[in-house]
């Protein structure tokens, strides 16, 4: 008696060529699982140290001290917070903004113009130049304080915003203009120059043209600029010596006084809204981060 409508087994090369791949697949998974694991371990290792911070923003001072430590704020206080807010942490977030969007807006601009004068003229001291641009990133930020304290003091800089986004951008347009010119060079002269056959002059071939295929890597290297202002101290730290102007780093370093009790909560709850919201938003960008940095400047 046979059954209508029955799917026959599979059989024959198929059957074969499917179970080759099922064992292939098995046999990655035993492989790669290993290093899945060692990969779970370091990110645990990594994301304890921001789960700490956060937590104790939420505790009192005498939780944060007290022995055996505490894994979860019990009870949970926005004090921290508030004392925060208080302290001036809304009016040293504004500095830090000013003086991050200012170095990475001049960096840009001016790493565009010079990435493009690199990779496409010929002109003397052109390769000079470009091992000058990698010699600059190897100078430690220390050896240019001096520098930076003499000729901003000279022309009354110091101590002043303007003075810490120029201290900013020097370090930071030797490798915007090395990473940009990379990308410039990806983009065929051939198409720039389809575009000046067809009446365009060279900036506006630029601009249509190169400016677009570039992209990627611009957000790129403004990421990465963005990250070298946000976070900077030690030259922030040397360069103003106002309290009101104080960026984000320079102020948490100055909520550590030996003289009284230290407010740990409150420290930990400017670290969080110094670090909590830049880190969710890097890693929504996260993916368009590693297009602009692999996938070259030509689309197809």
């Amino acid at each position: 008696m046979s059954v209508t409508g029955a799917v026959p087994l599979a059989s024959g090369p198929a059957a074969a060529t499917a179970d080759a791949r099922g064992s292939l697949g098995r046999g990655r998974r035993r492989h790669t699982a290993p290093f899945n694991v060692l990969a779970l371990l370091f990110s645990l290792v990594w994301l304890f140290p921001v789960y700490w911070m956060v937590s104790s923003s939420f505790k009192s001072i005498g939780e944060i001290i007290g022995y055996p430590p505490t894994w979860v704020p019990s009870p949970w206080t926005l004090a921290g917070y508030r004392e925060a807010i208080d302290g001036g942490f809304a009016l040293h977030l504004l500095d830090s903004l000013i003086v991050t969007l200012s170095v990475v807006a001049v960096s840009m601009v001016l790493s565009l113009g010079a990435a493009l004068a690199v990779a496409r003229f010929r002109f003397r001291g052109r390769s000079s130049l470009l091992v000058l641009l990698i010699g600059i990133q190897m100078v430690p930020a220390g050896g240019l304080l001096i520098s930076f304290f003499i000729y901003l003091n000279y022309v009354n800089l110091y101590g002043q915003l303007l003075g810490v986004i120029v201290a900013y951008i020097a370090p930071t347009l030797p490798f915007s203009i090395w990473m940009l010119r990379s990308f410039v060079v990806g983009v065929p002269k051939d198409i720039e120059e389809a575009a000046l056959i067809d009446g365009c002059s060279r900036f506006k071939a630029y601009m249509k043209v190169v400016f677009p295929l570039i992209a990627p890597g611009l957000v790129a290297t403004a990421i990465f600029a963005w990250i070298t202002a946000w976070n900077e101290f030690l030259v922030a730290y040397v360069l103003l010596n106002n309290p009101s102007t104080y960026t984000l780093p320079v102020w948490l370093e100055f909520l550590v006084t030996p003289t009284s009790q230290i407010q740990w909560n409150e420290i930990f709850a400017g670290c969080t809204m110094f670090t909590v919201p830049v880190l969710i938003f890097f890693i929504i960008i996260q993916r368009r981060l590693v297009a602009g940095l692999t996938a070259g400047a030509v689309k197809g």
